[in-house]
């Protein structure tokens, strides 16, 4: 049985656990706001970016489109780019998200298909790294930076990728991310970048009105401004992945040390209770032997 300093030890270092977990809460709390409004504001343009491509590719020819839009005619060597967070305590954030790319790998791998791994953020690295570790070609660790996610970071991502593409070192490109709908769900999502999938984006007015827009180009004509637009795209995408990552991330983290710290409020409650039921029976068997010896004589 544990003695009364132990029960005091035990209960002092979960209340310096609870007064960590308070305040990593409420940083959380803090940087959540910030994160959530910036994937919030980045959301409505890398819709409108991705259905405007749609549109311009329901107008291309097949002859004159991009190979970031019509593909390089296979499919059997795949870039899965996985987005998770650098740091963990944050619940099953990560861990989700690692989950949806492992099962997405084995599956390719399986159809017998060649895989590349590009890792953005710490944690998916290092779950990732442990069973594809002759997949992963890059890890960009410190892609989210420290105070914010800036574009700079997400196009640095997309030239990486965009020159792999050019070099004809795979055939289609997926991004694997934890998509942010709510500070209590964020699932993960599996959006193909390259080529362009145009049935994954739908004009929801357009198709109601039933309208066939049509394009004209100028100055230039519509190789030029699809190979101008689709780069650009790719970088946007990704950029909004990271955001939404980022705001996921601070989501997770607060629920979960919103948990812990009640858990730990809860533990030290029953600590408490065995500290005093301990000590009156400590008490209670020094009075008994008291009285024991004072019978005794």
């Amino acid at each position: 049985m544990p003695s009364l300093r132990d029960y005091r030890d035990r209960i002092k270092s979960v209340k310096s656990t609870r007064k960590i977990t308070s305040a990593m809460k409420m940083v959380a709390a803090s940087k959540l706001r910030r994160a959530q409004e910036q994937a919030e504001a980045s959301q409505p343009y890398a819709q409108s970016m991705a259905k405007m491509l749609t549109r311009l590719a329901s107008n291309a020819t097949g002859a004159s489109s991009s190979k970031l839009l019509s593909g390089t005619g296979a499919d059997q060597r795949v870039l899965m780019i996985v987005v998770t967070a650098d740091r963990g305590l944050c619940g099953g954030f990560n861990a989700n998200v690692v989950k949806e790319a492992r099962t997405n790998a084995r599956n390719i791998l399986a159809q017998g298909k060649e895989l590349s791994i590009v890792c953005v953020g710490r944690k998916g690295y290092d779950l990732l790294n442990r069973e594809f570790r002759a997949n992963v070609v890059k890890n960009f660790k410190d892609a989210f930076g420290k105070k914010r996610v800036e574009y700079a970071q997400a196009n640095a991502i997309a030239e990486f990728v965009l020159d792999r593409f050019d070099a004809n070192e795979f055939d289609v490109c997926q991004l694997v991310y934890s998509e942010f709908k709510s500070v209590l769900v964020q699932s993960p999502r599996n959006q193909q970048l390259i080529p362009l999938d145009v049935s994954a984006v739908k004009d929801e007015k357009a198709d109601a009105e039933g309208v066939n827009l049509t394009y004209e180009f100028e100055p230039a004509d519509e190789e030029v401004i699809l190979n101008k637009l689709l780069p650009r795209n790719l970088g946007v995408q990704i950029y909004s992945a990271m955001l939404d990552s980022a705001a996921g991330e601070q989501a997770a983290r607060m629920t979960a040390m919103d948990n812990a710290t009640r858990n730990a409020g809860e533990m030290i409650n029953d600590l408490t209770l065995q500290y005093n039921r301990a000590r009156q029976a400590y008490i209670t068997k020094e009075l008994i032997e008291i009285i024991s010896g004072a019978e005794a004589l």
